[in-house]
């Protein structure tokens, strides 16, 4: 196993496991009960899954799915869940760095003044990681709820990017996917930021659950690399099925348009629709968000037609031809090796004439 694969691997899980424990502790310390701490138990299952990886893949990626990233979502999605059910009262003041900075300080120079009549510099350390911790603590609930969805979503594009790749994705596959990751990112921020803090909406426990859920069903396209990658199929096997050979000629393309339609753009535009049709919420955002995601689904829908209508046309043309059409994924191996079983007939038609031929002037004579 090469070192810097090992490295890759386990520092990216060391990095979920930490994000998911800052959650955990936010949610004990917003509820002021240890028993969510029981939440932090849920990263065994990560702890697991790198035991698993490092003996059976040497540390490397599996093929079209991402075990760690899916079992980060589930360490830290609950937390974030909790978190935003229990929205925070403590006020937050207009610059609230400003507050930050003159208490810190205050409290820094205390700990200066109880580390001089100490022996040893571990008791300033100690004294300096607590005023930290108190520091940390003083943030408002908003503030510190805003950040775990921000550096969450970071997490998630950076921690794809460090994972060691599987031999099934290319470099350049996987700077396509991050690429998409970064702008799916976004919109998910946007998307849960915007409506969630909506004043109207805050008062519906029933909403802040309906969002929830759709923000949660728009994070599962993250463990999945289907959108670069082509599903491999057999020119046999598909040759006769037309729904068969168009998955497999144009798969990636396929799936980033299902994931527009039914786990992104789709539900976000179902969502803001309720919000301004029913509950009868209007500004000026919502209004910008919700024709974005009418663009976007037209435009997707535009290209399945497009894509559509091109298979069809292709097909028909190589049927009016009476050629086989076969399926695109493995062009080179599948017609190299169909032209040289083509060649290796006609060298044997050719280097041994028909026993009919070779025996007619004998019967002539």
């Amino acid at each position: 196993m090469e070192l810097m694969v090992l490295l890759n691997a386990l520092v990216t899980r060391l990095l979920f496991v930490l994000h998911s424990l800052i959650g955990v502790w936010r949610v004990t310390a917003v509820k002021k009960e240890p028993k969510y701490w029981l939440l932090a138990l849920l990263n065994l299952l990560l702890c697991l899954e790198t035991g698993l990886t490092l003996k059976f893949k040497q540390g490397r990626g599996y093929k079209w799915f991402s075990p760690a990233i899916f079992l980060y979502l589930i360490c830290i999605v609950p937390s974030l869940w909790l978190l935003e059910i229990h929205h925070g009262t403590q006020y937050c003041g207009n610059e609230p760095g400003a507050v930050q900075v003159n208490v810190s300080n205050q409290d820094f120079n205390q700990s200066r003044e109880n580390s001089h009549g100490s022996e040893g510099t571990d008791h300033h350390i100690i004294q300096t990681a607590k005023v930290f911790v108190n520091q940390l603590s003083t943030i408002c609930e908003t503030v510190w709820t805003l950040a775990l969805h921000q550096t969450f979503l970071l997490l998630l594009v950076v921690g794809r990017w460090l994972l060691p790749i599987g031999v099934e994705i290319t470099r350049d596959q996987l700077s396509q996917l991050l690429l998409m990751f970064v702008g799916t990112a976004a919109d998910i921020l946007e998307f849960a930021s915007e409506t969630l803090d909506i004043e109207d909406v805050r008062k519906n426990y029933v909403l802040i659950n309906a969002i929830l859920a759709v923000w949660t069903w728009s994070m599962l396209q993250f463990p999945l690399d289907l959108a670069v990658q082509h599903i491999g199929c057999k020119a046999s096997a598909s040759a006769r099925r037309i729904p068969s050979l168009l998955l497999c000629r144009y798969s990636a393309e396929l799936w980033n348009i299902g994931v527009s339609l039914f786990i992104q753009d789709g539900p976000f535009f179902i969502v803001r629709s309720i919000l301004m049709g029913h509950f009868r919420i209007f500004n000026q955002m919502l209004v910008f968000f919700t024709a974005k995601n009418i663009l976007v689904v037209t435009l997707q829908l535009y290209r399945l037609a497009v894509i559509t209508l091109d298979f069809r046309a292709t097909v028909l043309q190589k049927s009016r031809k009476g050629e086989v059409c076969c399926c695109p994924c493995e062009p080179y191996e599948a017609h190299a090796h169909a032209t040289g079983h083509q060649e290796n007939e006609m060298k044997e038609f050719v280097a041994v004439p028909p026993k009919e031929e070779s025996q007619a002037p004998s019967d002539h004579h």
